[in-house]
This record gives C-alpha cells, structure tokens and sequence, in this order.
C-alpha cells in the first residue's frame, strides 16, 4: 500500500470510529453535552439584564445560546420560554427605537415558535401561553393593515389568552399583557383607561404578595417592575393624565431595576417634559391618590 493510500484508509478508519463513537454514548454522556442547569440560569439572568438594558443584539446572542434543548419535557418547556421571552422583548425594545428595526415580525415569530414548543413540552405551562398571546397581538399590530392577516393572527391569539384567563385569572404576566388589551377597548367590551390601570393594580398586588413563592430561578417570577412601568405610562396617557402618580410610579420601577433603559431614558424624560408643560400653562399636575 503506498503512502498516499496508507494516509487514505488511515482517515476513513478515524471518520467511521469517530462517527461510531458518536452513536453510542451513554446517556450520561448525552446530558453532558447539554447545557448543564446551572449554565442554563446564568443566560437567562443575563437575558432578563438584557431586556431591561434594551441590549436587542445581546438578546439575539442569548437566544441562540439556550441550545440545545434538554431532552427532560419539564426543564425543556422552561429552556424553550426564555428563548422565547427573549426574542418577545427584543421586539417589544425595538418598537422604542427610532427608526422601527426592520426585524421586529421576524424576532415576534419566532418568539411564537419558542412559546409554542414550551406548550408542547408541557401544557399545563401557562407562561408561555401568555408570551404567545402577547406575541401574536404585536404581530396583529405589524399587520394591522392587512384584515385577513390580523384575523388570522386574532385566531391564534386569543384562545391562548383565554386559556391562561381560565387556569391563572390572577396571574400577574398575565394581566400586565390584558393591560393594554383593555385599555384599548371600548367600555361597553369591559375596557377603558380606568379598568386598565385597574388590571395593572391586582397585578402589582398579586405579584407582591407572591414574591416569596418562586424558589426557582427558572419559573418566571418577573412582573413588579412591568407593572409599574406601565401604571406610569397609564397615568401620563390617559385622557386626565395624573403626572405626579405617573412620576412616582416610574421612580418605582427604577428603584427596583435602575438600569432599565426604557423607563429611565425614554419614559422618564417623558414624565418631566409633561410636568413642565403643565406648569407653564399654570396647570395642575396630578392629584395622585396611590401609592407605588
């Protein structure tokens, strides 16, 4: 045999054990190429700082890290929600940014794919069911010049948002996304302004009297934060803005989170730039009656 060919067969004997090797690993050896628990827990803090942090490319980046999908249903579902909560707030960060990244149906179906896979691997999930929902509103959105899109879409979305209403009516992700379904209802379809910031106040209550339950970092415990923003936005937005609550709503959220980008750089300017306006015009700037 001549060298070239010793170096030949050589290379097709290491290639057909390797890819032996490979068939048969132990199942110990399996679980060690997955991402172990621990690794798995770091990126989604990382990805929770990111969204917060308004980090888009860091969100893509850590999407794509929480692979491969472990083969236990269980941690698999919860694997599946991050990757999906990361791709659903990379969209909800870009509508904030101007111009409109051009990315944001792309990142939103995706996030829907994830959220979808996380149901499969266990339906009695309801997390995803939300980010779902929520996802496939901001896609009837995008779409919202084309009807039968948007019927479509609206078909996806709302028995997911039903489900969750029957099996966690309380639960406090879920209402901060029914917040502004209801406050752009019609009050005949028990929407409205008030009934919104209503929403958002059972779930800042419900999210605190909770806050000790969630032992485990990988179920999903988020929402104070959400909620505060939003009552912020509520009270600056409504048809008698009532900027003093918006104000210290929004102090709120920075307290507990005061690297969050949206409410510190783009919702706060906001707040003050309302608040001089009402005082150049001699007007009252809120007669703020909660507390956040």
């Amino acid at each position: 045999m001549s060298a070239r060919d010793s170096r030949a067969f050589l290379f097709m004997l290491t290639t057909f054990v390797l890819s032996a090797a490979a068939t048969e690993l132990h199942p110990a050896d399996k679980i060690g190429l997955e991402r172990s628990r621990d690794s798995i827990i770091r990126i989604v803090t990382q990805i929770q700082r990111a969204d917060y942090e308004g980090d888009r490319p860091a969100l893509r980046r850590l999407h794509d890290e929480l692979a491969p999908i472990p083969e236990d249903d269980k941690l698999a579902s919860r694997v599946l929600y991050w990757r999906g909560f990361a791709l659903w707030r990379r969209a909800i960060n870009g509508f904030n940014e101007s111009p409109t990244p051009t990315d944001l149906e792309e990142d939103l179906t995706q996030a829907v794919t994830d959220f979808n896979d996380a149901i499969a691997r266990d339906l009695a999930f309801v997390e995803p069911k939300i980010g779902a929902g929520s996802s496939l509103g901001y896609l009837m959105y995008l779409n919202k010049k084309d009807p039968t899109r948007v019927q479509e879409l609206l078909q996806k979305s709302s028995p997911l948002l039903k489900e969750a209403m029957a099996t966690a009516p309380d639960n406090p992700r879920l209402l901060w996304v029914l917040g502004p379904i209801r406050w752009s209802s019609p009050p005949e379809r028990g929407g409205g302004q008030d009934k919104a910031i209503e929403i958002y106040n059972k779930g800042l209550e419900v999210v605190r009297d909770h806050k000790r339950d969630v032992v485990d970092p990988l179920e999903p415990s988020w929402g104070e934060p959400e909620l505060l923003m939003s009552l912020a936005w509520s009270n600056l937005n409504r048809t008698a803005p009532d900027l003093s609550a918006a104000e210290r709503y929004a102090e709120a959220a920075l307290k507990l989170v005061p690297y969050w980008h949206y409410v510190r750089d783009i919702l706060m300017p906001q707040i003050r730039a309302a608040q001089a306006k009402a005082l150049r015009s001699g007007r009252i700037v809120g007669n703020s009656e909660g507390m956040a």
